[in-house]
């Protein structure tokens, strides 16, 4: 199996965790992602240490309690297709408890500079954007990207229809040379419907030293360490996937494969035939 794919949607560990990602399991230094699953009136806690943490709500709904105070039901959509995201940012040092009824995404990032206020990100207030056309069209839903303060975690969710391709044309963000291109680390965890269907996801370099081509289903998630990424889903099976990136420097700027760049003219012709 790649290295780059990480299964999740098992039985739930004692701390409710269904998929994890840490930055030694991933090879890379700044991203960690976790997803629990939340029933029974079990209680997940966490110490953030020296990490800021956005506790995002997938599906279901989530009480989040620090010494910050306690926010109550946060979420409420039964599925990711349901309605809008709503999340919680924590500082570091902060211990923290989350209880409910659904899933929740953990991420993590590094806070060198102490990180942000403590806050809901209400999914109420996100400006929604569509992007692509065609066979390209897919929803962005920022959650905690550079329009929210944060030290260096960057989120959002993207919904992308039946056959239809995400994050395209192939982009990537590898390179620390701002303002060109960023250098970021970023997971992608998928969610798919109906269940059993799956997703393609390509990762691949200048110079294909690194050049996979996966194959992801429900709950299953993808590591983009370097190198140009896209995804697309087949006809019947609907997408979604939540994007967690962070580096050295918090800023989203990327560089599209000159081979595909073409494609973001509406025209749909290609000027190198």
């Amino acid at each position: 199996m790649s290295e780059l794919l990480v299964h999740g949607g098992g039985a739930p560990g004692a701390d409710r965790t269904i998929l994890q990602v840490t930055p030694e399991s991933a090879g890379w230094r700044y991203v960690g992602f976790e997803v629990v699953a939340l029933q029974d009136g079990a209680i997940v806690r966490r110490d953030t240490g020296d990490r800021e943490l956005c506790a995002v709500v997938i599906s279901g709904s989530a009480t989040v309690s620090s010494e910050h105070g306690r926010w109550a039901d946060l979420g409420g959509r039964a599925d990711p297709w349901s309605g809008m995201p709503d999340a919680a940012y924590l500082p570091p040092a902060t211990s923290v408890t989350i209880e409910g009824k659904g899933e929740v995404a953990l991420c993590w990032a590094p806070a060198p500079n102490g990180g942000a206020p403590p806050r809901v990100l209400s999914g109420a207030e996100i400006q929604v954007e569509t992007r692509g056309y065609g066979a390209m069209e897919r929803t962005i839903r920022p959650i905690l990207m550079a329009d929210k303060e944060a030290d260096s975690l960057l989120v959002c969710e993207v919904i992308t229809p039946a056959g239809h391709w995400s994050s395209y044309p192939p982009h990537k963000h590898d390179r620390d040379d701002p303002p060109s291109q960023t250098l970021l680390e970023e997971t992608y965890y998928h969610r798919i419907t109906p269940e059993r269907g799956f997703g393609l996801m390509r990762v691949y370099s200048d110079d294909r030293a690194l050049d996979e081509s996966l194959a992801f289903g429900d709950r299953d998630c993808v590591l983009v360490p370097r190198g140009y990424h896209t995804v697309s889903t087949p006809p019947g099976y609907d997408l979604y996937y939540l994007n967690v990136m962070a580096g050295p420097l918090r800023l989203w700027a990327v560089a599209n494969d000159p081979d595909h760049e073409w494609t973001l003219d509406g025209s749909h012709r290609n000027p190198h035939a």
